[in-house]
């Protein structure tokens, strides 16, 4: 099973052109009254050229160097899998011998041959696959392998070889038969992952759990400078570059960011047991972006640059397929997973295509610019792509892993009270739109995963949430961060607050950790994880709470 000859010459015309440039917004990618794209196609292949340091058209790619030549171990950054489909699943791993070393991590800037394979044991003595690929110099030598041909809903067992050094082995496993009848699925979902914050210890739990895969749901990394003095790591300036000390504009710096981040074993020790499916929130670019739009107010055409950056780093340093790969500052990153005939996955972006957060965002009383029916969170075309996938869903659980809470969440009983507006609370037209489309689907067993808020929180997601009494369209797990708010606390101070103000709220805790969901055919259960501390290594893990809900009667009880 060879790495196609037609997908390495689509990476050698990648890597040759600059086919990044900056296009038109696409339909129904959500409207900003006044604030559009407006440069011009030329204007911006200069500008994403310099800003990227990609070659222009006409340069040849860079020329081969001989792995033997390599010196030093190239696979300081791990190994990952992910995006699993019945008879293939991503491989990816990125050369990089001294991965803080500004303008390649330590690679000389040449094509290098890296040969991978595939076992059914862990001892690689029977082969499932193997074959070469290059390490491109434009691509930050990163490489996205995708074998085809390996046996639906199995274990499997990687690793890369590059000259005389060889990767450390990962685990995989591939989707079921989409017409398979599975009597159960366990995954987890994880978000906001700040190096700055704390350890990454609920990684290595997660690594000894048993499951069939992970969600990642945002916020993969932080844009903010890393200071080197002090911080929840104890880091100091002989333990952390001071190049970390800025924030994330260019590509470069996204690039070295990416290499702190996963250069933490405890995340390289989850990569390698299970394959991720990943999507982004904000801060893989910017905090609260909204489309074109950037927090600080930089103009359309300069943030797009910026964005461009951001997520060509994104695309390098996940395992990610070749229809997620961007096109200068736009990817398709919304894609549909199906695990047999038990769960559809949708997952979205509810960033690239938003509008503006209402009011200037924050937290505010709905009002009528926040109720605008022609706000959006997901774009018309995402929108539209969900319902549609609902409408032809076959499977006994549609679930939707997706970044920013979806069920309303007040901060204060009564009249006067405030909501997120860069949450769905701040798009409600677009959070109608999606349950009527549910509704309309005939979807009875819908499931919400998200991320963002550094919290634990259970929801029933009510058809109408200003009466309690209304029906129950699904739940929602959301997931608290891996480190992100440091270690945080059982009960948050606005706890019980929370839960007076929105009786559809079941659980809520602060505490670091991750959430694990097992589906069968019957029910959906939620085990919240928790870490007692992310600011010291080694804290032990917990469920702090457990909840289900059963297929055809929506609604979180207490497991």
């Amino acid at each position: 099973m060879p790495q196609t000859a037609a997908y390495e010459q689509e990476i050698r015309a990648a890597a040759a052109h600059l086919a990044h440039a900056v296009r038109p917004a696409r339909a129904g990618a959500g409207a900003h009254v006044g604030r559009r794209r407006f440069l011009t196609a030329t204007g911006a292949a200069a500008a994403l050229a310099f800003a990227t340091n990609l070659p222009g058209a006409g340069v040849a790619y860079a020329a081969e160097v001989d792995a033997r030549k390599i010196t030093e171990n190239p696979f300081t950054l791990g190994v990952a899998s992910g995006d699993p489909q019945p008879g293939s699943v991503v491989l990816w791993t990125r050369l990089a011998p001294r991965p803080y070393e500004p303008s390649g991590g330590g690679m000389p800037h040449a094509r290098v041959t890296v040969r991978w394979e595939v076992a059914y044991d862990e001892h690689f003595t029977r082969l499932a696959g193997r074959g070469r690929a290059e390490a491109h110099p434009e691509f930050n030598h990163s490489v996205h392998i995708e074998p085809t041909g390996l046996a639906p809903d199995r274990v499997y067992y990687y690793r890369f070889r590059a000259g005389s050094w060889i990767s450390p082995v990962g685990r995989t496993r591939t989707a079921p038969a989409r017409s398979a009848q599975l009597s159960e699925l366990k995954l987890a979902a994880v978000s906001c992952q700040a190096y700055h914050d704390g350890y990454f210890t609920a990684y290595r739990h997660l690594a000894q759990e048993d499951l069939d895969v992970v969600f990642h749901l945002g916020d993969y990394l932080y844009e903010y400078p890393v200071g080197t003095h002090g911080g929840a790591r104890g880091y100091t300036d002989r333990t952390l570059p001071s190049l970390f000390n800025r924030e994330t504009v260019t590509l470069e710096d996204y690039r070295l960011r990416y290499a702190l981040y996963k250069s933490d074993p405890d995340l390289q020790a989850a990569h390698a047991a299970h394959p991720f499916i990943v999507t982004w929130d904000d801060h893989e670019v910017e905090n609260n972006y909204a489309s074109d739009i950037s927090e600080d107010a930089l103009p359309p055409a300069e943030f797009l640059i910026r964005r461009a950056a951001a997520y060509r780093a994104y695309w390098e340093n996940q395992p990610l397929r070749r229809p997620q790969r961007p096109d200068g500052p736009d990817a398709r990153l919304y894609r549909r997973l199906q695990y047999g005939r038990l769960a559809q996955f949708d997952i979205l972006d509810t960033r690239q295509y938003r509008s503006d957060q209402a009011y200037g965002d924050g937290w505010h009383t709905p009002g009528p610019e926040s109720e605008d029916p022609r706000r959006t969170l997901t774009g018309a075309t995402q929108e539209r792509w969900l319902i549609d996938g609902w409408r032809q869903s076959t499977a006994r659980w549609n679930v939707l892993p997706q970044q920013v809470t979806f069920a309303e969440r007040r901060n204060a009983t009564g009249p006067g009270h405030q909501v997120s507006m860069d949450a769905w609370d701040g798009y409600p037209a677009s959070r109608e739109r999606v349950l009527a489309g549910a509704e309309a689907a005939g979807v009875d067993n819908l499931v919400v995963l998200t991320g963002d808020v550094h919290v634990h929180y259970a929801f029933d997601i009510k058809r109408d949430f200003t009466d309690p009494g209304s029906r129950t369209a699904g739940v929602e797990f959301v997931t608290t961060s891996i480190s992100s708010g440091k270690n945080g606390a059982d009960r948050p101070a606005n706890w019980e607050t929370y839960l007076a103000a929105n009786p559809h709220m079941k659980f809520y805790n602060g505490r670091r950790g991750y959430l694990t969901v097992t589906l069968d055919e019957a029910t959906a259960r939620g085990d919240y994880r928790t870490v007692s501390a992310v600011t010291t290594p080694g804290a032990p893990v917990r469920t702090a709470a457990s909840f289900v809900t059963e297929a055809g009667d929506p609604g979180l009880k207490p497991a």
